[in-house]
């Protein structure tokens, strides 16, 4: 190790709505300085921004990659002002980003939306993390992995996400084939960023093998790809397929442009990107098997190292050195968490609460949860399913939906705000029993992200879980990960653990099980796996009949946007449409989560 005090690296994260920048000393992980900027354009999923006529189908969510680099203009030099520091002592930067949020670019990496002649199809955005239209993509691919006996798929828990590389890149191809010709690269977006500050693209060990299906060397068969659409074929050699960097590594260096954009120094090491998820796990110590930590944010992300390659049905992945280099990485989450309080606090809480809130000095979410934790256990008399935003594991489906039952003419805004809560808790210990039940145990949790504030959610966790939950003591984990990684990729540690050794966080609060609400909890918890399983596991497939109908009303009410911007406008409806069609015929950080964890209304 060369480490010393006044060398300095820097960590970016971007999340969902806003990247955050932090710089960090080397020699101790101290957090000296920190700046956010809010993307301008947020999520787009109403219509393309300055195209308004170009409204989007259901499930979509696109974003802006020019908000990306902003984020470099903006809040890296403000967090090196913040921190007081000489530029010049900063030796690396390293950046984590959501995922899978794929960027469709050129062979130069520029992205396709940024070309006249794209700048009103859809396709040619960003597809966020949490864009969903691709679930029957999906659906054929787990269908055809599954009757092929493909050796990948038991790799991610029995099936594959709408929400990465394959079905939403396989989506562009059937509803807009020419922006896909044009798609030189389908890059993720955490690798996009670090080829903005190098001039490199370099593709990175943690999205090729969560989210790209790349395991033990290799991705699904030319064999394979034909099968599902045989101008799918080429897809993997074509678009995808590039030199992988191992986390930790330097990518490259910044460039003089990237300089001008930042303040910082020509040549310094950009770490090889990564997913905010993980690297928040260096950030929070736990680089040993059975330390499962929770990025509680708009969606969550559990990841966790292993000794040993088990499959857990419906987890995200598991990957050789995914988080950490000799250890099995997995992933699983919930698509759902802070967006749903949001979405809740936003449609279902009359004004008088908000007034009542701005009255009191607090923010609307602090407002429900003091409310909220004067009741017992079980006393609002409802049960929730966390699906507002689909199931991510276990079932790993995006066309379920959000339900609260017990509801009555007496039942309060605290009350249904309470079961949400809960309902996130019960969806966490579906994925953490089913780890167990597969050779994986859990033995600590660690929660990071902004939702580590609200103390009583954090209690209930630790309830509905009957696990000692403890959190870190950083409030930007990733950004710090980030950073980890970058000193790394500068020389200043010989690895991630020895990094995460000297500059990971101090744990923060500690929370116990009561074992009085352990008991209550686990009453409540078997309602939850009875409505789980009846709407989840096919019972009843009403969800997945509400989806189609909804889409296929959307398609129809979107007849305006080929007129306005041409075949392939029409060619997102009508593929649309085409899909819902098949599936009525054959089966009928970020922000919003730091509201919810302080009150703030943003």
């Amino acid at each position: 190790m060369d480490a010393t005090t006044d060398s300095y690296v820097i960590g970016v994260d971007y999340g969902t709505l806003s990247g955050r920048a932090v710089v960090v000393r080397v020699s101790d992980g101290k957090e000296v300085g920190s700046a956010v900027h809010h993307y301008t354009h947020a999520v787009v999923t109403d219509a393309i921004p300055g195209v308004s006529h170009v409204k989007l189908p259901a499930d979509w969510a696109l974003q802006v990659p020019n908000d990306y680099r902003d984020v470099l203009r903006v809040a890296v030099p403000a967090a090196v002002r913040d921190a007081g520091i000489d530029p010049a002592a900063v030796v690396g930067i390293g950046t984590d980003f959501t995922a899978c949020t794929m960027v469709p670019v050129t062979a130069d990496g520029i992205p396709l939306n940024e070309l006249p002649q794209f700048a009103d199809r859809p396709h040619a955005f960003v597809k966020l993390w949490r864009h969903h239209a691709a679930q029957p993509q999906a659906d054929r691919i787990n269908r055809l992995a599954e009757d092929r006996g493909e050796n990948w798929l038991p790799r991610y828990g029995g099936l594959i996400s709408s929400e990465w590389e394959f079905a939403k890149a396989l989506q562009v191809l059937e509803e807009d084939p020419e922006v896909y010709a044009a798609m030189d690269r389908w890059v993720e977006a955490a690798d996009w960023i670090v080829w903005q500050l190098t001039g490199r693209y370099v593709r990175n060990a943690c999205t090729a093998g969560y989210k790209g299906i790349y395991q033990d060397g290799r991705y699904p068969s030319e064999e394979f790809l034909a099968e599902l659409n045989p101008q799918f074929k080429d897809f993997v050699a074509a678009k995808l397929e590039h030199t992988i960097g191992r986390l930790g590594d330097a990518a490259g260096y910044l460039t003089e442009e990237a300089a001008a954009w930042t303040g910082l120094p020509v040549g310094i090491a950009v770490a090889v990107g990564n997913v905010d998820a993980h690297v928040t796990a260096p950030a929070a110590g736990a680089v040993e098997p059975g330390q499962m930590v929770a990025i509680m944010g708009t969606s969550t992300c559990h990841v966790m190292n292993g000794d040993v390659l088990r499959e857990v049905p419906g987890m995200c992945g598991v990957v050789d050195g995914g988080i950490v280099d000799g250890l099995w990485g997995y992933e699983a989450g919930q698509s759902g968490v802070g967006d749903i309080f949001g979405w809740f606090t936003k449609n279902g809480v009359p004004p008088a609460y908000h007034s009542a809130a701005e009255a009191a000095g607090v923010g609307i979410h602090e407002y429900l949860t003091e409310l909220a934790a004067r009741q017992e256990i079980g006393e609002h008399g409802l049960i929730a399913l966390d699906w507002h935003s689909g199931n991510r594991s276990v079932l790993v489906d995006h066309e379920l939906s959000g339900v609260v039952v017990g509801q009555t003419l007496a039942t309060k805004p605290e009350d249904t705000y309470r079961a949400l809560l809960e309902a996130t808790a019960f969806g966490t210990r579906v994925i953490v029993d089913t780890f167990r039940d597969s050779g994986v145990p859990v033995r600590e949790f660690i929660v990071a992200g902004g939702l580590l504030q609200n103390l009583l959610l954090m209690q209930i966790y630790a309830d509905v879980l009957n696990l000692p939950l403890s959190t870190i003591g950083s409030e930007q984990g990733p950004a710090l990960g980030s950073a980890i990684h970058a000193a790394v990729a500068a020389g200043k540690y010989d690895d991630v653990r020895s990094a995460a050794g000297v500059m990971g966080a101090e744990p923060g609060a500690v929370f116990t099980p009561i074992p009085e609400n352990v008991v209550a909890y686990e009453a409540l918890y078997r309602e939850y796996l009875l409505l789980h399983d009846f709407f989840g596991r096919g019972a009843n497939d009403v969800m997945h009949r509400l989806k189609a109908i909804q889409r296929a009303a959307k398609a129809m009410g979107s007849g305006g946007v080929a007129g306005a911007t041409g075949g392939a406008a029409a060619g997102v409806a009508g593929g649309v449409a085409g899909s819902v069609a098949g599936s009525v015929a054959g089966t009928a950080s970020d922000d919003e989560s730091a509201a919810v964890a302080t009150g703030a209304t943003r």
